[in-house]
């Protein structure tokens, strides 16, 4: 019977070895609000168990992890490692078609004009993203957005600006709305959609996603896809509007 052997590689790195091959790995990253996220990576239950045991025994708690709704077998062995249910993120599809969308005549609001994705200055757009992500935590907390946002914890939220799409408005040069784009192979994923909290309801998050979604179509990408929270009502509710259809769920779960 072949031995496994766990080494920790890295502060938050872990793989597992079997005659000095790699048969898997595990991560553990930080979210923006500090909350620790883990990963493995390994086809072999007894891996998994193993690398699990090892992560846990080193990291503090509270822990956190993603999985697949529909990944039954995934999800028991977390549970089997102490993981419960904590909320449900909706997986979305999202048509790029203006006719489909319904999006091919929204327009922004006088005053404020759309900067294409790739256009938008680094310096305005992280003042942007700071406010925003002060407002999100000033209510529900970042800990209720989807988790891949934020992978880092110092100020530089605004690692690359040409994936982001921006709102402005005229008059002042303020940005007051933004969409980043991951550009992830064969569907583009919108990773956030945001506008500030004196903006809303102004129809600049349907304008963002015109300009975004029009773009992606015009390049010959048919669709897009998003996560949207369980409790989010009204990014459900914008999504719901254009077409957008539900193609799965994702768990976050966390080990106290």
């Amino acid at each position: 019977m072949k031995t496994t052997v766990i080494t920790r590689v890295a502060e938050r790195q872990w793989h597992a070895l079997e005659d000095d091959q790699v048969v898997g790995r595990g991560e553990a990253w930080p979210r923006y609000d500090g909350r620790l996220f883990l990963s493995i990576d390994t086809w072999q239950e007894a891996a998994f168990e193993q690398l699990a045991d090892a992560m846990l025994a080193d990291l503090p708690r509270p822990l956190y992890t993603i999985v697949d709704d529909s990944d039954a077998d995934l999800r028991s062995r977390w549970e089997r490692a102490g993981f419960t249910v904590r909320r449900r993120e909706w997986v979305y599809c999202l048509p790029t078609d203006p006719q489909v969308t319904g999006l091919g005549s929204a327009q922004p609001p006088s005053g404020v004009t759309i900067l294409p994705q790739g256009t938008p200055e680094k310096d305005p757009l992280r003042v942007l993203d700071r406010t925003i992500r002060d407002e999100v935590g000033a209510s529900v907390g970042w800990q209720e957005m989807p988790a891949e946002v934020l992978p880092r914890l110092d100020d530089a939220t605004v690692v690359d600006p040409t994936k982001y799409a921006v709102a402005m408005e005229a008059e002042s040069g303020a940005y007051v709305g933004l969409l980043r784009v991951a550009p992830v192979p064969r569907q583009p994923r919108i990773g956030l959609i945001a506008v500030r909290a004196d903006r809303q309801r102004r129809g600049i998050a349907r304008a963002l996603l015109a300009e975004v979604l029009g773009s992606l179509h015009r390049s010959g990408v048919r669709t897009a896809s998003a996560e949207v929270g369980e409790l989010n009502r009204a990014a459900s509710g914008l999504f719901d509007t254009i077409g957008a259809e539900r193609a799965g769920s994702n768990l976050e779960v966390v080990l106290h």
